[in-house]
């Protein structure tokens, strides 16, 4: 798609505040609505209106489109972001109302009704925003809160649009799967004419913990052993998410066999599973004692392990 300059399509200029892009925007409008208009390309001209007050009319996408208009030239080709031009967001229809009538509402608003009262500017509530937050497999096992700080846009006093950090605390449900998301309600983008704030979605990842895969709810891990507890069997102590348990290794286990502890991985309905893989850790030869121990072994064990059974 081509560039678009909206702040030409408006007529302000690149620093105009909130208040000034609403202003432009509603004198254009009186004169391009396909309502009242009798241009002759009123429909075209409205489509652009309604595309550059959706974008510049909303802090974040405005300084995203700042971002992009310093790399583009009117009529250049570009890629937009994701959601980018989400366009006019409607709120509170009646049954059996559509997006048509609002939108004729909304210009009734300005231009006033027939024999009526104007019912005053359109709410418009806020975007919704996303982000990532990063936790620890134990937060999933056991809950938790923590704190994220996120950067932003937003006006300020005069209208402008300016860069902001904020912090929140964020409760970590038990439960939660990589990649599920938490929504905090009212926690997005502010609305517009007294609207609603848009709600904030934060898409769960774990950090990477060596010990651990995840799939799913199910957690792998490896679990190394001494030759002797995989040939003899054993009760070994092993760390998990949600703390040290008692695993039971039975008599004759040969590296790579895989034992299930069921319902012991993510919690959920139902809860995932957790695989410990066994992994046979031969004792160094590097003592004379030890060398002498591994001479007798290989003199008593008649125990070839290229031989097929």
């Amino acid at each position: 798609m081509e560039f678009q300059d909206y702040y030409k399509s408006l007529g302000v200029e690149r620093d105009a505040s909130a208040d000034e892009i609403k202003k432009a925007y509603r004198k254009l409008a009186r004169r391009y609505h396909p309502d009242v208009s009798k241009e002759a390309d009123a429909e075209r001209r409205m489509r652009e209106l309604n595309e550059a007050y959706a974008v510049l009319s909303d802090p974040g996408k405005r300084a995203a489109y700042d971002g992009l208009g310093n790399r583009y030239g009117a009529g250049q080709e570009f890629q937009p972001p994701p959601d980018w031009g989400a366009g006019f967001e409607f709120s509170g229809f009646d049954d059996g109302a559509t997006p048509d009538d609002a939108f004729s509402d909304f210009f009734a608003s300005l231009f006033g009704r027939p024999g009526g009262r104007s019912r005053g500017a359109q709410r418009m509530r806020g975007n919704d925003q996303r982000a990532r937050i990063v936790i620890d497999l134990a937060d999933a096992y056991q809950g938790a809160t923590r704190t994220i700080t996120l950067s932003g846009a937003q006006h300020d006093a005069a209208g402008h649009v300016v860069a902001r950090q904020r912090t929140l605390d964020v409760r970590i449900p038990k439960g939660l799967a990589e990649g599920q998301q938490i929504r905090l309600a009212g926690q997005g983008n502010p609305g517009l004419g007294g609207g609603p704030p848009g709600d904030l979605y934060l898409e769960v990842h774990f950090r990477r913990d060596g010990r651990y895969r995840v799939e799913g709810r199910d957690v792998h891990a490896t679990v190394p052993v001494a030759p002797w507890e995989a040939a003899l069997g054993a009760t070994i102590e092993v760390p998990t998410p949600s703390g040290t348990v008692q695993v039971t290794i039975p008599a004759g286990s040969q590296n790579g066999r895989k034992l299930r502890l069921k319902g012991r991985g993510i919690p959920g309905d139902p809860p995932g599973s957790l695989y410990f893989e066994l992994q046979v850790v031969l004792p160094p030869a590097d003592t004379d004692k030890a060398r002498k121990l591994y001479e007798t072994m290989a003199r008593e064990f008649a125990f070839d392990p290229r031989r097929r059974a």
